[in-house]
């Protein structure tokens, strides 16, 4: 295959002597005759044959001729990276989805050189061990991941890989078929609610130390794993590959299941509910409380929290002034909710960074951005959550001390969200979640990374750029994510202008 781009014209911008690529293209309309990335912002689809496209001077041309690309940049205008931030763009949660192949690599590497050409620093890909380990134990298939490096090393842009030990809805990737297997006669393998409702998105937390895995035990299996990686990538580690992020549970998260679906169009997020009703979790709840002289304590989780939809007040647990989460038993819960929740972080932080500390990489976790709720004093979704923080209490604290314990970063979703655009009932606050976490980490001396949630939010770009310039110093921004959405004319020319903003900056304070 190779891939040529020509553009007509460049522009002096922002008062220096330094031209901007003015990239204004779009990669076709997605409709069911032509498209190029499907609608599903995730994943990525196209047809057999990609036609020319024209756009305000750029040219795409792509031709196949062989199975592996050949890309040749005829800009000279090289990638320029923040004082302060690096950006990276996430490739499609699909784009590999059998162990072999790149899905759609021809389009895959249009895109590569469309964002080397904006000054994109590199991309984020997520390796998924339910795709890499999905036959049996210890039987690893990298080729359709190694296609992706070699094609982003040829583009010239940095790669950062997400190890997803976790299951993803959309598109559709479960856990490795020997897991699932298993989970078939030992349910309790999974996070399990107060209905009895199993989790199988990822692990439980409680078997971390425990053989379930045919005689192993899941911190030596992401072992394993995270070995025969850095062993299979060795020759773009530290080169090519700068980063890392350790999956931490759900959707990478550092997390509980408490929420199992997202809330419907048009409704307000429930609380969520508490997930320690397995086997397992409830052991380690019995041992504690029988350690703290309070057995009766350990029979299961509060019994006075309300359901994943409903909101806080419809039971007493966190009702805002009187409620059970105020009580020598509700601290008592939460204390161990999230101290189990806190350790799961550490061993795994632990393992990445033992296994990649030597490797001139970066090893990230992504802390999530629960900020539902954020605005009453109980803070229930982060409660549900496993963040034991309240209005009265920092949860973040024990959470940073790992990262710095560590050495990682740490990741935060949701910096395209502003407090102007929740629904006012949800008494949600992500601006004030943000800078509380923040805060929290420069405190802690822990570096802070940034994403955008991939479905989109209103006035996100600019959301953004507020949070990238702003007094909280940001790592790293990832932008997600490459798809139907991403290249189309209503998005693609916001997002040049978008990183221009950044390159121009970054241009004038070298003049």
């Amino acid at each position: 295959m190779e891939v040529s781009v020509m553009s007509s014209s460049q522009a002096k911008i922002c008062k220096t002597e330094l031209g901007c690529r003015d990239l204004r293209s779009c990669f076709g309309k997605t409709n069911d005759q032509n498209r190029t990335f499907s609608r599903k912002p995730n994943t990525v689809s196209f047809d057999s044959q990609i036609s020319r496209l024209r756009k305000a001077g750029l040219r795409f041309t792509v031709k196949a001729a062989d199975s592996e690309p050949i890309l040749e940049a005829k800009s000279s205008t090289s990638s320029k990276s923040l004082d302060r931030s690096r950006l990276f763009v996430g490739l499609p949660l699909d784009v590999v989805s059998d162990g072999t192949t790149v899905n759609q690599a021809r389009a895959i590497a249009a895109g590569l050189k469309a964002l080397k050409l904006l000054g994109v620093e590199g991309v984020e890909l997520p390796v998924w061990w339910g795709v890499v380990e999905n036959e049996e134990m210890g039987k690893y298939n990298w080729s359709g991941y190694l296609a992706v490096a070699e094609m982003v090393q040829k583009a010239g842009l940095k790669l950062h890989v997400s190890l997803c030990f976790h299951a993803s809805s959309e598109p559709k990737v479960p856990l490795p078929k020997w897991v699932m297997k298993i989970g078939e006669s030992q349910s309790s393998i999974f996070f399990t609610d107060r209905s009895g409702q199993h989790y199988q998105g990822c692990l439980s937390l409680a078997v971390d130390d425990l053989a379930v895995l045919d005689g192993k035990t899941p911190i030596l299996v992401y072992q394993d794993f995270c070995e025969n990686f850095k062993s299979i990538f060795s020759r773009f580690i530290g080169s090519t590959i700068t980063g890392i992020t350790m999956g931490l549970g759900p959707d990478g998260e550092l997390r509980y299941p408490s929420h199992h679906k997202p809330a419907k169009s048009g409704t307000i997020t429930g609380v969520g509910e508490f997930q320690c009703y397995d086997t397992n979790m409830l052991n380690l709840l019995k041992q504690y409380a029988e350690a703290k002289g309070n057995p009766l304590w350990g029979l299961g989780g509060p019994h006075d929290a309300p359901t994943y939809d409903q909101p806080p007040n419809s039971n007493n647990f966190f009702n805002e002034h009187g409620g059970s989460w105020e009580s020598t038993y509700g601290d008592f819960f939460l204390s161990w909710y999230s101290s189990e929740l806190v350790s799961h972080g550490n061993r795994l932080l632990s393992l990445a960074s033992s296994i990649f500390g030597d490797s001139k990489v970066d090893v990230y976790g992504k802390v999530p951005l629960m900020h539902s709720w954020y605005k009453t004093r109980a803070h229930p979704s982060e409660l549900t959550a496993g963040f034991y923080n309240t209005a009265s209490r920092d949860g973040y604290e024990a959470v940073a001390e790992i990262f710095a314990r560590n050495s990682c970063k740490i990741i935060l979703p949701g910096m395209d969200l502003s407090d102007e655009h929740q629904p006012h009932d949800s008494f949600s606050s992500p601006e004030l979640l943000l800078a509380q976490i923040q805060t929290t980490c420069n405190k802690h001396k822990v570096e802070v990374a940034g994403q955008n949630l991939a479905s989109g939010a209103p006035g996100g770009l600019e959301q953004i750029k507020k949070n990238m310039l702003g007094e909280n110093p940001i790592d790293l921004f990832t932008y997600q994510r490459m798809g139907a959405h991403f290249f189309s004319p209503e998005h693609f020319p916001s997002f040049t202008k978008f990183i221009r903003t950044f390159t121009c900056r970054q241009l004038s304070k070298r003049n």
